[in-house]
C-alpha cells in the first residue's frame, strides 16, 4: 500500500512558477513509476508527466513540454513537478499517482494503469 500526499499548489499569475511535491509513504518508493495528472472543471483527467523508477526516463505531454519538469528523489520518497511559464489553461487540480513496474526504465502515461493516487492540489493561474 502506498499513500501519496501532494503539496505546493496555489494561485499564481500567468508566466509564474510553482513546484508541486508528492510525498509517498512506505519503503519501496523506488519500485514505482510515478505520474502527474490534472483535471480542470468539467473536463476529464489528463496526463501531464511521468517518470521511471530510477528517474532516468521521463515523458511529458506536448502542452507542457519545455515548461514543466518532473523529477524524483528516491531517498526522500518524493516526486516533484516544476512548472514554469504557467498559463491560465494550466489551471486544474493536480494529482500524483504511483504504479509498481517490473523494469526500471518504464514510464506510464495512462491513468487507468496507476494503482495509487493522491488527493490532489489546486493550481490556479490568473491572466
Amino acid at each position: 500500500q502506498v499513500q501519496l500526499v501532494e503539496s505546493g499548489g496555489g494561485l499564481v499569475q500567468a508566466g509564474g512558477s510553482l513546484r508541486l511535491s508528492c510525498a509517498a509513504s512506505g519503503r519501496t518508493f523506488s519500485s514505482y513509476a510515478m505520474g502527474w495528472f490534472r483535471q480542470a472543471p468539467g473536463q476529464e483527467r489528463e496526463f501531464v508527466a511521468t517518470i521511471s523508477r530510477t528517474g532516468r526516463t521521463t515523458y511529458n505531454t506536448d502542452s507542457v513540454k519545455g515548461r514543466f519538469t518532473i523529477s524524483r528523489d528516491n531517498a526522500k520518497n518524493t516526486v516533484y513537478l516544476q512548472m514554469n511559464n504557467l498559463k491560465p489553461e494550466d489551471t486544474a487540480v493536480y494529482y500524483c499517482a504511483a504504479v509498481r513496474t517490473s523494469y526500471p526504465g518504464v514510464v506510464v502515461t495512462t491513468s487507468s494503469d496507476y494503482d495509487y493516487w493522491g488527493q490532489g492540489t489546486q493550481v490556479t493561474v490568473s491572466s
